[in-house]
């Protein structure tokens, strides 16, 4: 096994979930910045401003162990609230 592999554990999640609710449908926990990549690319509204971008590079950059938890959480959340999708 790889050092980098031994400090980077596969499941990434944060330690508090963000909760969104996309259109008309319950409100749903994302965990962490695997999660949120999902949302960003496959679930997120039309409505995309540029905070959307900013977390989906912090997903990415996390997810590929370059990015900071606590940044991509910020940034997911930042983009929840930019296309009011926070719960």
């Amino acid at each position: 096994m790889s050092e980098r592999k031994d400090a980077f554990p596969e499941a990434r999640i944060w330690e508090t979930p963000v909760f969104v609710r996309i259109g008309h449908g319950m409100t749903e926990p994302i965990n962490g910045p695997r999660e949120a990549l999902y949302y960003l690319s496959n679930r997120w509204p039309a409505e995309r401003g540029p905070k959307f971008e900013i977390a989906k590079l912090a997903c990415r950059l996390t997810v590929e162990h370059y990015g900071s938890l606590n940044d991509a959480r910020q940034a997911f959340l930042d983009a929840a609230v930019e296309v009011d999708v926070l719960a």
